[in-house]
Formats: structure tokens, C-alpha cells, sequence
């Protein structure tokens, strides 16, 4: 049986600055792709599937993910459509969504659930633009925390004398290169979501 005592990991060792940096993009690239998911489910003024991502239905007792239950389509930019693939699933389906943060109001015709999307009150759109503008923050905060933990990776390699000094330092240089770049990702994904949310159609 393991003991409570063991130390904690430290996080992976490396052995080259170039494991640094492939490890560093490759956890800034899971940042930008959780904010891309985390921004679907913010909802724009026109009907989209990803606001549904994060809609869970109460499925005999489990908690399932909406699009393993039912088709979902889009039929025109103000309306989505849901079909359940179990038709005794509309009640559980249509009280998933009313319960959702999202405002929404279902109704069905005892086989497909129409849901439509009205457009956005000025006080909504603010309120989004808030919720988005956080999401960013957050998701900038975790692309600056992986870039310090890949600067202190980098000072345990010249410290374990892995590297030359020339080399950390070059090497601090490219971290804040691909962190500026995913920054900008951050910020031109977050203006293109925010005119998303303030375009009146």
C-alpha cells in the first residue's frame, strides 16, 4: 500500500531546451482550444450548436451530453431544432435546457423540440461581453503561468548544466516569442466573439 509520505511530482523533467519549448506549445495550444470551447457556449445573437456543449440531460440517471441523445440542427439563423433519437427524452431534454444559464425556451411537438433564439437585449449583450472578457483573462492567466513554468524549466537546465548561459538566454527570449503569439491568439478570437455578441441582426 503506498504511503501518504511520498513527495509530490515535480512535473516532467527535461533534457534539451527544445523539449521545453514542444512541451510549452503544446500546453498553450490546450489553452487556446479550451477558450475556443469555453466561447461556443457563450451565445450570439444567431442560433449556433455550441451554445448546447455544456447542456447535460438527466439520461435514466446519468448525466449526458445533449448531442449523444438527439439530432441537432440549425434551419434558419434564429431557430435550433432537436430531435431525440428516445422521444421520452423530450421532457428530460427541454428541462436540461430551461434549467441552463443560457434563457431559453423550448417547446415541442411530442417529437422534435423547436428552440428559439431571440435576439439579445443590450443588457444580455453586456452581460456576455463580461462573461467572455473573463474567459479571456483566465485563459491569458494560464498562458502566462505555462510560460513561467517553462522559464523555470529553462533555469534548470542551465543550472544542471545543460545549457550554456547564451543559450538561456536565447531560450527566454523564444518563450516570451510563442507567448506573445498565443496572447494575440487570445485577444483577436475574444474581438471576433465580442462583435459576434454586439452585432443587432
Amino acid at each position: 500500500m503506498k504511503t501518504e509520505q511520498q513527495a509530490a511530482p515535480t512535473g516532467p523533467a527535461f533534457n534539451s531546451i527544445r523539449e521545453v519549448e514542444a512541451h510549452l506549445k503544446a500546453r498553450m495550444e490546450k489553452a487556446i482550444s479550451d477558450f475556443q470551447h469555453e466561447m461556443a457556449s457563450i451565445r450570439t445573437g444567431r442560433a449556433s450548436l455550441g451554445i448546447l456543449d455544456h447542456i447535460r440531460v438527466d439520461y435514466y440517471g446519468t448525466p449526458t451530453p445533449l448531442n449523444q441523445l438527439a439530432n441537432l440542427h440549425v434551419p434558419e439563423p434564429s431557430l435550433i431544432t432537436i430531435q431525440p433519437w428516445d422521444v421520452s427524452q423530450i421532457g428530460p431534454i427541454e428541462k436540461a435546457i430551461r434549467v441552463s444559464d443560457l434563457g431559453l425556451n423550448p417547446a415541442n411537438d411530442g417529437k422534435i423540440i423547436r428552440l428559439p433564439i431571440p435576439p439579445l437585449t443590450e443588457e444580455r449583450r453586456k452581460e456576455l461581453v463580461k462573461r467572455l472578457h473573463a474567459a479571456a483573462e483566465h485563459h491569458r492567466v494560464s498562458v502566462r503561468n505555462i510560460r513561467r513554468e517553462g522559464n523555470e524549466a529553462t533555469k534548470k537546465l542551465l543550472k544542471d548544466k545543460k545549457i550554456t548561459e547564451d543559450e538561456d538566454k536565447r531560450a527566454h527570449d523564444e518563450i516570451q516569442k510563442v507567448t506573445d503569439g498565443y496572447m494575440e491568439k487570445i485577444d483577436q478570437a475574444s474581438k471576433v466573439k465580442e462583435k459576434e455578441i454586439l452585432e443587432i441582426k
